[in-house]
């Protein structure tokens, strides 16, 4: 007499993995859309320099918020930043309307954002890597 034991179990293995199967590929069919549409808030997203509620601030170079007309530190931008620019500088590039020196203050703000303060998530979407 045969066990049919065996049988039953790789057919249970193989419709797991069928279904497992079916089950990845509609997480990357519903993924893509997800990453396509990131791609586009990155270049409408806005980081304003510093954030609205610390709007009389100015930028120290290291990117910290200092009182107004502290020597060496640098006014508020005047409006805020588009995350394709922000991307740009992030790489080593300028960003609009500012000198090296500036930009370079406002990047440090920038990377410091935390949770919570307006622009993170715009930021926080530019550190995800694209595939």
């Amino acid at each position: 007499m045969q066990d049919d034991k065996p049988q039953s179990e790789s057919v249970s293995t193989g419709r797991r993995a069928l279904m497992l199967g079916a089950v990845s590929a509609s997480a990357i069919v519903s993924i893509r859309p997800a990453l396509a549409q990131t791609t586009a808030s990155i270049s409408t997203c806005e980081i304003p320099v510093p954030d609205p509620q610390r709007a009389g601030s100015y930028i120290a170079q290291d990117g910290t918020l200092v009182p107004a007309g502290t020597p060496g530190a640098y006014p508020p931008a005047a409006a805020p930043f588009k995350g394709e620019d922000v991307k740009k500088a992030l790489a080593g590039g300028t960003l609009p309307g500012t000198d090296y020196e500036t930009s370079q203050a406002y990047t440090q703000y920038i990377r410091r954002l935390q949770a919570g303060t307006s622009g993170f998530t715009c930021f926080a979407s530019l550190q995800m890597p694209r595939g």
